[in-house]
């Protein structure tokens, strides 16, 4: 689960009772002889969504609200009463950074500024139909607590992590210096000084290589696509990295940064060489839609990832490497999602991993996220 969602079995069950008890209501109306049985099912639905902690609104195409759950009422409605009222016209008033999360496809994530303080939202939208008629379930719940306690977790794996690599630098080279020191009071000894002069370099590249891949993880530029003929983009991968075997060039060129695109692949590359052993058996394909979009594709038959490398591999910070950062996959994504796209890592059958990059085109409509339920029919 990543902030700014809510778990997805969750957020199925919650959907699933304050849609199950509209239709019963509905229902309910028009068929007065399962009226009693009708309104003990709805009670008990309704009480889920009363008890719900996250605010709960349903309106028509009109707006006329015609739900909202207790925790709603608390933070659209001070508490009043809101059943019949028209939520369009109510968020006509409300903050911008709310209108602004409404009027976009699919969920999104807000923050509201009140009273020098900012609270940061989560919203999610599901259209449905009920009785032949159209509603919105809209369903907002605060993050600000749980994103607090992510950020402070989160720094305390990055103080965690430069502690351990600046400790594993400044061992070595405070004992170094200490050996130089005892060599210049032994001059019979002074040629042992390129060793430790030789040790204290390495150690010193390695820190500033090492805070180097911090840096640009926190720089990233916005992408910049243009058109990238498929060829030379490969072949300049094929010399990094002779031991790959790449698939035909597509004829269609691609749309994406080409300078980004090319350190996400050689970052997948790199990884799949070092999983792979003496033999490396590394395939790149690269396949076009239609629209422009396209799929680069990097599989090898190396070590693969166990349940819990797999569930944590996109995670900043996250290694099972001796000497790694943590960073290489987690900069993949964010190259990758920056181009409106997806990074998709599987494991072989047989043993090793397929990571694939889908990158949308420059005509590609991107579908919204927002479902669709349809529980009656007219």
């Amino acid at each position: 689960m990543t902030a700014g969602t809510l778990p997805w079995v969750s957020l199925v069950a919650l959907l699933g009772a304050v849609l199950l008890w509209l239709q019963r209501r509905s229902f309910v109306k028009e068929r007065s002889n399962v009226a009693a049985n009708g309104d003990q099912r709805g009670s008990l639905l309704k009480a889920v969504g009363d008890s719900a902690p996250m605010a709960i609104v349903v309106y028509n195409d009109t707006g006329r609200i015609t739900y909202a759950n207790g925790a709603a009422l608390t933070l659209f409605a001070e508490d009043q009463p809101l059943e019949d009222q028209n939520f369009l016209r109510l968020v006509q008033g409300a903050p911008e950074s709310l209108q602004q999360a409404l009027v976009r496809d699919g969920d999104a994530l807000f923050t509201v500024e009140q009273a020098g303080e900012s609270a940061t939202y989560s919203l999610s939208r599901r259209l449905f139909d009920l009785s032949g008629e159209r509603h919105t379930l809209l369903i907002v719940k605060e993050l600000t607590p749980e994103l607090g306690r992510q950020e402070i977790d989160v720094w305390k794996n990055v103080i965690r992590i430069i502690n351990h690599e600046l400790n594993n630098s400044l061992a070595p080279i405070s004992s170094m210096v200490h050996s130089a020191r005892l060599i210049a009071q032994n001059p019979e000894h002074l040629p042992k000084l390129g060793r430790v002069f030789d040790t204290i370099e390495e150690r010193t590249q390695h820190l500033a290589a090492f805070l180097e891949g911090y840096a640009r993880f926190a720089r990233l530029p916005k992408p910049r696509p243009d058109r990238v003929a498929w060829q030379p983009f490969l072949d300049n991968l094929q010399a990094l990295f002779p031991q790959a075997r790449f698939g035909p060039a597509p004829a269609q060129d691609g749309w994406f940064d080409s300078g980004q695109m090319q350190q996400t692949l050689i970052n997948l590359l790199k990884n799949a060489h070092e999983a792979s052993g003496e033999s490396p058996d590394v395939f790149v394909a690269v396949e076009m839609a239609a629209d422009g979009a396209a799929s680069i594709t990097v599989t090898d038959r190396g070590v693969g990832m166990s349940d819990d490398v797999l569930r944590h591999a996109l995670v900043p910070f996250f290694s099972t490497k001796a000497k790694g950062t943590g960073l290489g996959l987690a900069l993949c994504r964010e190259i990758v999602e920056a181009h409106r796209g997806k990074l998709r890592l599987l494991r072989r059958t047989g043993g090793g991993m397929e990571i694939t990059c889908w990158l949308p085109g420059k005509s590609t409509v991107i579908a919204p996220r927002t479902g669709r339920l349809t529980l009656t029919r007219a």
